[in-house]
């Protein structure tokens, strides 16, 4: 039996169209519902993340990432102007809520839509491009990600990925005909291609109704044609862009719900607080993966839409926001969902993390560093085991993280709605974990005896014993090279 995808409900902002809507009229009006733009309120988080804010030749640049520089001048379809962008990294703190609020709804409305698709699945020949604009997109292998191995056991999915130096959202579905030839199931994939993922979930609703369409009424793309005539990114020609993450802002560290718009667009309201419900204390053992910049590749069987949404959680566990840190070390890279025809790309990664719906993955042991099946956190690197169980501070975090969750929860319950929700308690805390880490470890290398103590790693919030490991190898990774361990932390 064909199951249901588990994805999280719409937004408040979203529209379905109305089962009672004649189809003419429902295609018709598609367009301008896509024009509408998303409140300042939604989103996973207004904490700082990472955001891949620019693409080949330059995409869509966040003015929140001042110390970031990483690609040419905004797209001509950018509303913001380049002096307003080169003053706002300048002066960001100069600028006031409103004008942030303002910046960032300038932000939103820059259309970045690179390739618009269609797959198919056909009986003989297995996934196919059925449809694409523009006509001459290399979209080699996107058949394979726009149709996840095993959806044929859900109904619907939708599915984020990586394509060369680009970011994909596509919604799958299945439908039962009556048709031999189709062996009584017809399955598609409606899909659009962006150098930036922080723009993709707000047309989520529109690639869910165009897959029913095509279900219904095969080869009818003219909705799709209008759609990537509108929203098209006017690119540099270059096209050798290479993805990049931009790191968390570095001038505050204060919520705002008129900062972060690639936290407000990207996924759902819940994402962060159901990921840390679903690995329970195991969180903490992700978050050290995640800030050691390990290799981390997720397996679960479809639907893989959900699945997806804890590949971009784990990138929010690594945030720092103090200025210079990490600079040195590998970008944790989100390559969402992988199959076989990226083994080659994920051969050259240092970092990353990745899920996936094929078992074959679990074989490939030089690809990763890191398996997660569901909550089973495993790994066949000896160095790499120890990191695994849990140390007293790791608990001791853990029980501070749901104190503060019940808190929170009980001061909405009584005061009504609260500026705080919990995708900030979630992000804010592993934020300020990993800032209060690398500051005093930046005081630590500072002072005339660098040498860390049982104290020092105890202001850290680590375990002088059961962190230890998980210490050294911080400390090769970030570049901490002059750092010593005192005596006491030579045993665990």
């Amino acid at each position: 039996m064909v199951e249901r995808s588990d994805r999280a409900p719409l937004l408040d902002w979203e529209e379905v169209p109305s089962a009672e809507k004649p189809e003419a009229e429902e295609e018709d009006g598609e367009e301008e519902k896509e024009e509408k733009d998303p409140p300042a309120s939604l989103g996973c988080s207004d904490a700082p993340s990472f955001g891949w804010s620019t693409g080949p030749g330059g995409g869509p640049k966040s003015v929140f990432c001042p110390d970031t520089d990483t690609g040419g001048p905004p797209p001509a379809t950018s509303i913001t102007t380049a002096t307003a962008d080169a003053d706002a990294e300048q002066h960001p703190s100069d600028a006031t809520p409103e004008e942030l609020e303002s910046r960032m709804v300038k932000w939103e409305e820059k259309d970045q839509i690179v390739s618009v698709f269609v797959v198919t699945f056909n009986t003989r020949s297995g996934n196919m491009l059925e449809w694409c604009l523009p006509r001459d997109m290399d979209l080699d292998g996107v058949e394979f990600k726009a149709i996840a191995s095993g959806s044929h056991r859900v109904s619907t999915d939708f599915i984020y990925f990586r394509k060369g130096s680009y970011f994909g959202l596509a919604c799958f579905a299945n439908m039962a005909v009556e048709s031999v030839v189709e062996r009584g199931a017809r399955m598609k994939s409606v899909g659009i291609l962006s150098p930036s993922y922080t723009l993709l979930y707000r047309y989520m609703s529109f690639l869910e109704h165009q897959v029913r369409l095509q279900l219904q009424a095969p080869g009818h793309y003219s909705p799709l044609e209008a759609f990537y005539e509108d929203k098209r990114a006017l690119l540099p020609p270059s096209g050798d862009g290479v993805v990049t993450a931009s790191p968390a802002h570095t001038w505050s560290t204060s919520l705002s719900h008129s900062m972060h718009p690639e936290m407000k667009i990207t996924h759902p309201a819940g994402c962060m607080s159901q990921f840390t419900r679903f690995f329970g204390e195991q969180i903490m053992v992700m978050w050290k993966l995640a800030l050691l910049r390990r290799r981390i590749l997720i397996f679960s069987p479809p639907p893989v839409g959900v699945v997806c949404y804890r590949v971009y959680c784990c990138c929010c566990l690594a945030n720092i926001s103090i200025p210079g840190v990490g600079v040195a070390v590998p970008e944790f890279r989100p390559f969402f969902y992988v199959n076989v025809a990226d083994i080659s790309a994920l051969e050259n990664e240092l970092a990353y993390v990745a899920c996936t719906t094929e078992k074959i993955f679990e074989e490939k042991k030089d690809l990763y560093d890191v398996y997660v099946d569901n909550q089973n956190v495993k790994t066949y690197r000896e160095g790499l085991k120890p990191l695994l169980r849990l140390s007293a501070a790791d608990k001791d975090k853990y029980r501070r993280l749901t104190e503060q969750r019940q808190m929170l929860l009980y001061s909405q319950e009584v005061n009504g709605e609260s500026i705080s929700s919990e995708e900030d308690l979630f992000i804010l805390f592993f934020l300020e974990q990993n800032n209060r880490i690398f500051q005093t470890l930046s005081e630590v290398a500072g002072s005339p005896d660098p040498t860390l103590t049982q104290e020092s790693v105890r202001a850290m919030g680590l375990d002088p014993h059961g962190d230890r490991l998980f210490l050294l190898h911080l400390l090769e990774i970030y570049g901490y090279d002059t750092l010593l361990l005192s005596d006491q932390l030579c045993c665990s």
